[in-house]
């Protein structure tokens, strides 16, 4: 591929859910982009370590660093870096992701063969990393169902090979078109924002890939899936009491259940048992990380292990009430 003199690329970090890898990723990004690139970094709010860190590697490096004084959510995060492209990419690319050498060659190399106006790598999940399928593509949409006098629109989301080993599934994938892209690491055609509008900041923890596809889509855009490209998110519990914060806003009760209710009357979908259970699940990404494993620090066997859960979910509630009115 001839690399252009101009970048075409705008690579726009944000946070995911927590700053303490942060190194790793800005690292991982210089260590293997050879495509020319611009990069704007939008810092959110992180503790004065990670602040000093990214104003030094910004001086070093040269790319554009933007910081709020206050906690955004990511798609507020995105539309910060997205006012500031005037490329023809951007690359919406999470602070938690690792890349591998010619991700973005392959990303763009798709984009340009086939005219694409979404390009997902392959996107993997946890440590080791590169390892573990965390997304290949999938189905975004809405399902029309009609009974006798009652329509019911169903929210379509379904994510292909997650959980697979990369070694395992290699061998099948190939470029492809696709329904689902998601924003651990994700190639736009910057011009379809012209049609669109800027990314949704109603939808504050949940759902803004699928709504980002659903309306790429809705505009007759095509989304691909590039396997050449691998990347790897490294999800993981906050690692830092700095992370505490942000982590249990990002994945709080309220922000949780604002998006769903916002992607429900936005799409006029039916609050069937997709959106009962999601709701019945609130917090539950914080009991996995945080409540559960502090409550197995308590050498009280099985059955206190389940008591001291249930208590200290109940605190976690009350605790997250009070830190999303902040």
């Amino acid at each position: 591929m001839n690399l252009p003199e101009i970048p075409q690329v705008t690579i726009v970090v944000v946070p995911r859910e927590r700053f303490s890898y942060t190194q790793e990723s800005l690292t991982s990004v210089y260590k293997h982009t050879t495509y020319p690139f611009k990069l704007i970094y939008v810092d959110v709010n992180s503790p004065a370590h990670i602040r000093d860190y990214l104003a030094e590697q910004a001086k070093q490096k040269q790319f554009q660093l933007i910081r709020t004084e206050k906690y955004l959510s990511p798609n507020c995060a995105r539309n910060i870096g997205l006012r500031e492209v005037t490329s023809k990419y951007v690359v919406f690319l999470d602070n938690d992701v690792v890349l591998t050498p010619g991700w973005l060659e392959a990303l763009v190399e798709c984009a340009e063969t086939t005219g694409a106006t979404v390009v997902s790598p392959l996107t993997c999940q946890g440590t080791p990393v590169h390892a573990e399928v965390h997304c290949a593509g999938g189905e975004t949409g809405v399902k029309v169902e009609i009974k006798g006098e009652t329509t019911r629109r169903k929210i379509v989301e379904k994510i292909y090979l997650q959980g697979k080993r990369v070694e395992d599934v290699q061998p099948q994938l190939k470029r492809e078109e696709t329904g689902l892209a998601e924003f651990h690491c994700v190639l736009v055609r910057t011009e379809i924002f012209q049609q669109i509008g800027l990314l949704d900041e109603k939808l504050l923890s949940t759902k803004e890939h699928v709504d980002l596809c659903m309306l790429v889509t809705a505009a007759g855009g095509t989304i691909y899936l590039e396997p050449e490209s691998i990347v790897t998110y490294v999800p993981g519990p906050p690692l830092e009491w700095t992370d505490l914060h942000y982590y249990m806003l990002r994945w709080s009760d309220r922000w949780e259940f604002s998006s769903l209710k916002h992607l429900l009357e936005k799409w006029n979908l039916s609050e069937d048992e997709y959106f009962q259970n999601r709701y019945k699940r609130l917090g539950s990404r914080r009991h996995m990380t945080i409540v559960h494993p502090f409550a197995r620090k308590f050498p009280v066997g099985h059955f206190g292990f389940r008591v001291v859960s249930k208590i200290l979910r109940l605190l976690d509630r009350v605790l997250n009430r009070w830190i999303t009115t902040w």
